[in-house]
């Protein structure tokens, strides 16, 4: 079938976790036969923070770590979108799109039919900013697909959609995946991003005090660190490496001997049971992994076997001096959080979800068009 998909960014990942997602998806449906068509804005805020720190190149790297894939670039106001959704089957237009566009594709719906859409949102928004989220027009969308119940739950409460299904984000295992043929650089690394002040306390807490503590050698990944976070870094004797292409997190991953998860205030403190796509990405690549706190309410995976949990700095440093003590601690604990991920958190698996969806939508559709 014809998959199309409004993305604010695909090539990018500046600031733009959910692009590692949105990739996987769009290669998982492609390697299943599926003619996948990918939108977004030429002037979307990702790209344009890349290409202002970084030029061309990373543009040219994406392309040719995802051969198989590409995008269109548009200017919404002349934007054809009869041309773009012609024949398709199934359109999603995920959350960080323009208002603008999202009404306009379900405009389009409701002018000509023959296609399943959805909204497909990937943040905490609908939580900390409800205002923003409850201007998207979703009145003719088939429904919403939320990661995290929590989310999901919102958006039936506010009356922003009728149907609503959760849809957590995965790993890609085509990409992400254990590279024991590199050899190792350092002890910890961390990926993610600064940002907003949402967790400046916990990376001083869980990341840079046991660090220091335990004299790590340590890399810290990302964009957005304000110059005193990256002063106490330094301070740490902290490597800041900056921004890295998503692609090559496999490669980093497999040069250190462990990694950490440090939720964003808003998750931990509201939105149970939504990881983020860091921990998929962890432990698909079968590196040890301790996270700061966060409740899996929805029991994706096992805290304790397939991670450990830090319940503060002081036990983060010792669950760090464990796993950097006992190398088959450290294996066993790996290899069953791979062992989970692969059994449940793939990409191929949310393709499965939505594909379900599709069809249930699609029988509920022919149902009522029969009744008609």
């Amino acid at each position: 079938m014809r998959v199309v998909l409004f993305y604010h960014s695909f090539v990018s990942d500046w600031n733009h976790g959910n692009a590692h997602f949105l990739r996987g998806i769009a290669t998982e449906l492609v390697s299943r036969g599926h003619a996948v068509a990918i939108y977004e804005p030429k002037d979307g805020w990702s790209r344009q923070n890349l290409l202002a720190e970084y030029g061309l190149a990373p543009l040219e790297q994406f392309h040719a770590a995802y051969p198989q894939l590409d995008s269109t670039e548009y200017d919404l106001a002349n934007f054809d979108l009869d041309r773009a959704l012609d024949g398709a089957n199934l359109v999603l237009v995920h959350e960080w799109n323009d208002h603008e566009l999202v009404r306009r594709v379900g405009e389009h719906r409701a002018r000509a039919g023959g296609y399943t859409l959805l909204f497909h949102d990937t943040h905490h928004r609908a939580l900390t900013d409800r205002a923003h989220m409850a201007a998207y027009d979703l009145r003719h969308y088939d429904g919403v697909l939320a990661y995290g119940r929590v989310i999901r739950d919102i958006y039936l409460q506010e009356g922003w959609t009728r149907r609503a299904w959760t849809w957590h984000e995965a790993a890609d295992t085509r990409v992400f995946c254990p590279r024991p043929d590199l050899a190792r650089e350092g002890d910890l690394v961390w990926i993610g991003n600064g940002g907003d002040e949402e967790r400046t306390a916990e990376l001083n807490e869980f990341l840079i005090e046991p660090a220091r503590a335990l004299g790590l050698r340590a890399r810290v990944y990302g964009v957005r660190y304000p110059e005193p976070l990256r002063a106490a870094l330094r301070d740490a004797q902290i490597d800041f490496a900056g921004w890295t292409p998503n692609f090559r997190v496999p490669q980093i991953f497999a040069r250190f001997r462990v990694t950490i998860h440090i939720p964003r205030r808003p998750y931990v403190r509201a939105l149970p049971g939504i990881p983020t796509i860091r921990p998929f990405e962890a432990l698909a690549c079968g590196i040890p992994l301790v996270s700061a706190p966060w409740d899996d309410v929805e029991g994706l995976f096992t805290p304790g076997a397939d991670y450990w949990v830090a319940r503060d700095g002081a036990e983060m440093q010792r669950h760090l001096r464990t796993l950097l003590n006992e190398p088959d601690t450290a294996r066993a604990l790996a290899e069953h959080g791979r062992r989970t991920l692969l059994a449940r958190h793939t990409c191929a698996h949310r393709v499965d979800e939505l594909l379900d969806i599709f069809t249930e939508l699609t029988t509920a559709n022919l149902g009522i068009n029969a009744l008609e």
